[in-house]
């Protein structure tokens, strides 16, 4: 098994965003990253609050901020960071995965094919 840093990794840009995020909602919560079967090329990302720790997550924890990651999207996130962007045309978490052979101009959808 790869140490937690090469399985998943997280930007300092993508901890303060979460760190503010999970401040601004006033509780214990950490942002749960998955891979989900859909979107228009096979695979998607989710992310989402979570206050529950499931006992085989992987836990990323960098400058006060809490990624969990379950084995099965891990699968299919093995060397992959988690990085956050602030542009013009919008801000948004973003998954830079080298497992992904193609994706969609929606940034959130890919193949592994």
């Amino acid at each position: 098994m790869l140490p937690f840093m090469e399985q998943f990794a997280l930007t300092e840009r993508a901890a303060a965003r979460i760190a503010e995020i999970v401040a601004a909602g006033g509780r214990e919560a950490a942002l749960r990253v998955a891979v989900l079967a859909g979107g228009c090329s096979g695979f998607q990302y989710r992310f989402e609050l979570d206050a529950a720790q499931q006992s085989d997550d992987l836990v990323i924890e960098r400058a006060g901020a809490k990624v969990l990651v379950d084995p099965a999207s891990l699968d299919l996130l093995a060397g992959s960071e988690l990085d956050y962007t602030d542009e013009l045309m919008g801000s948004h978490f973003a998954v830079r995965n080298p497992n992904a052979k193609s994706a969609c101009g929606c940034g959130t959808s890919f193949s592994v094919e």
